[in-house]
């Protein structure tokens, strides 16, 4: 049997309704060199193993590979084992299926309570939920949430040091509703936030601060003093991270006072394939459980007395009045949430810190190279597996590194024009010793 969800006519219908004449002008806001080179140019009728030698030679075409990867700026290359994907291809968890009616089975509510678990862990707050994209929506997921918390408050403050994708999500939430304004901080010389800006910022009708943790330039925030400042004035501290990794290393946003933390899980687990997918970790205080969106798993007994886990709060319009919903997620991204589960939990406390040293040794140690062979650290602050270098000829090392198929960082002009010479380098465990090798000598030969 055929089934065709949308005929010609529905589509048309759709596309009147909305106000644009065809599919082309509806994604118009997708650059249309994106668009073009997103065309498969497929002819009819081929063989599988024809389609399989097609995509195949589209795949070799891909510049490098995690060991030649010094890519960070949101995503991270880290070594997922093969344990984490033979879970999740488990026949009880591999499934379309969006387990949020009343029949969802225990092990998929356990799955659910053991990231919870891990997540609240690993940001040090009281309660974490399931069901967030990704950090960017979950950080925008937090922010309206503030606004919930504190009504009649209209300002947001967002620090420029944030991911600049993670800003653009935020906006995109936040300023359809038309009475709300986000400002942004600026960063000050040791490329954290600064602290003095944020002082003059803060009035009575400011509802929350944003910050990341680590920051997008790769450095450690003095959150403590950012925290108090914001708390002072009653407004919410949140925070973005990133690189969760980091938090094996450094303490957590929630020993600072921070009352919403949220995260990208996607360094446990989540392979990078193309940006996507990731998952969202969201944690906040006790006090504020009720205004979380997404869901939560909760421990309890059944009739006889046995160890059960329940659906405890869902707080989307499918669950309760839709004028008291707190988002309108509809999927929990349940497989990314168990593999983050089953990494850390392999990881261990002691795992995850050594893995987190290795990643600080490896960073530190490339910076300290470039540093002695003319490039710049402009910024001072601590950081963990990211660093920010400068160099007059920052763009052509930059291209010289793609031409020997390395992945050599993110030029940080596209975001920031003031700092047109720099770039942005990320070190994990994967890149091989010969990959750093051969990366400092498209950057900074020794000839030079």
């Amino acid at each position: 049997m055929r089934f065709f969800p949308h005929t010609q006519a529905d589509i048309e219908a759709m596309l009147a309704t909305i106000g644009v004449s065809n599919v082309d002008e509806l994604f118009e806001d997708i650059p249309a060199q994106l668009r073009e080179r997103a065309r498969l140019e497929l002819p009819p009728g081929r063989a599988e193993f024809e389609l399989r030698r097609y995509f195949e030679a589209l795949a070799q075409r891909n510049l490098a590979s995690y060991e030649r990867c010094f890519l960070g700026a949101g995503a991270y290359a880290h070594f997922v084992p093969a344990v984490v994907d033979h879970i999740l291809q488990r026949a009880e968890f591999y499934s379309a299926y969006t387990p949020y009616q009343p029949e969802v089975s225990q092990g998929t509510l356990q799955a659910t309570y053991e990231f919870q678990t891990l997540a609240a862990m690993l940001l040090g707050m009281d309660v974490a939920n399931a069901s967030m994209y990704d950090g960017a929506s979950a950080t925008a997921e937090a922010v309206l949430m503030a606004l919930r918390l504190r009504p009649g408050r209209r300002r947001v403050l967002v620090a420029r040091a944030l991911h600049p994708q993670y800003r653009e999500v935020i906006r995109t939430y936040v300023e359809g509703s038309g009475s709300y304004v986000l400002e942004e901080l600026p960063y000050g010389a040791e490329g954290t936030t600064d602290a003095n800006a944020l002082r003059s910022a803060l009035a009575d009708d400011v509802a929350a601060v944003v910050v990341a943790y680590p920051n997008f330039f790769g450095a450690i925030e003095d959150l403590a003093t950012l925290v108090a400042l914001t708390r002072a004035r009653d407004a919410l501290a949140i925070t973005a991270t990133t690189e969760p990794l980091a938090l094996g290393i450094v303490r957590p946003p929630g020993e600072f006072g921070v009352d919403i933390a949220v995260a990208e899980g996607q360094s446990f687990g989540i392979p990078l394939s193309y940006g996507g997918p990731g998952v969202g970790l969201f944690a906040t205080r006790l006090e504020f459980v009720r205004n979380m969106p997404g869901r939560l798993v909760g421990e309890s007994v059944d009739t006889a007395g046995r160890r059960a886990f329940v659906l405890t709060l869902a707080t989307r319009e499918q669950h309760i009045r839709r004028e008291r919903a707190t988002s309108n997620i509809c999927t929990n991204h349940g497989l990314m949430a168990l593999a983050v589960a089953v990494h850390l939990s392999l990881l261990g406390k002691h795992g995850l810190r050594e893995l987190a040293e290795t990643n600080l040794a490896r960073a530190h140690a490339l910076a300290a190279a470039l540093e002695a062979r003319g490039w710049t650290r402009p910024f001072r602050a601590p950081f963990f597996n990211e660093f920010v270098v400068t160099h007059p000829q920052a763009r052509e090392r930059y291209e010289r590194a793609l031409e020997r198929k390395l992945l050599p960082g993110t030029l940080l002009a596209r975001w920031y024009p003031e700092l047109a010479d720099a770039l942005l380098l990320c070190v994990t465990e994967t890149p091989s010793g010969e990959a750093v090798d051969e990366l400092l000598a498209a950057l900074a030969p020794t000839s030079q």
